[in-house]
């Protein structure tokens, strides 16, 4: 009598537990591809907000620099930078976390409480404070951007692991469970081929 690989015997029994143990993956396999389907759709879905706020944070950057060039225009760059500046009194964070599949995602935005200026400065100008202003706004979106970032490489992180668990089961693990229960089920024939000739043989002995 032949055996599968692994020494296992060609019987019913075995025959009937190696299709249920294909039916368990196979399962699994399903819900693994639905998991990778679901995942891609949110990556995508994700990446797109986070080019769209990429966008929104470059034109904040392009203004922040016109903002910049108009204040060292104005003062120059060394009496720019001996202008008193406000210091930040608090960070307000306004973030929301969500389980995706089981992964942490979050969401949120930053928010600069400046405090007062110490002195007053000795030659101000809007040109000053709409350079300050802009780069608080440009650095109040950059913790929007990092949350974001984070919760990408997270996405990524779970569906390459998941991808590789999925591409096992189907290029893999099932593969070979059809391979075995092909052999075993040619071998159960022939076994009971032979038995068949074997109580045909044994009637007319009799």
């Amino acid at each position: 009598m032949a055996d599968l690989p692994g020494g296992i015997s060609p019987t019913r029994s075995a025959y009937l537990e190696l299709k249920d143990e294909r039916r368990q993956i196979n399962e699994g396999y399903e819900f693994l591809d639905e998991k990778r389907l679901l995942l891609a759709a949110e990556l995508l879905r994700r990446l797109r907000e986070y080019e769209a706020l990429r966008q929104v944070l470059q034109s904040l950057w392009d203004t922040a620099r016109a903002a910049l060039a108009a204040a060292c225009g104005r003062h120059g760059l060394d009496g720019l930078s001996v202008l008193p500046v406000a210091a930040v009194e608090e960070t307000r964070w306004t973030s929301t976390q969500q389980r995706f599949l089981g992964v942490t995602l979050a969401d949120g935005s930053a928010e600069f409480e400046r405090g007062d200026v110490p002195e007053a400065a000795v030659n101000p100008s809007p040109e000053a404070g709409q350079c300050a202003d802009a780069f608080s706004a440009f650095a109040e979106r950059l913790g929007e951007l990092a949350l974001a970032e984070g919760s990408l490489v997270r996405l990524v992180r779970d569906y390459t692991r998941t991808e590789r668990r999925a591409r096992a089961l189907e290029n893999v693990l099932l593969p070979e469970l059809r391979d075995a229960l092909h052999f075993m089920d040619e071998q159960l024939e022939a076994m009971d081929q032979e038995e068949a000739v074997r109580v045909r043989r044994a009637r007319h002995e009799g």
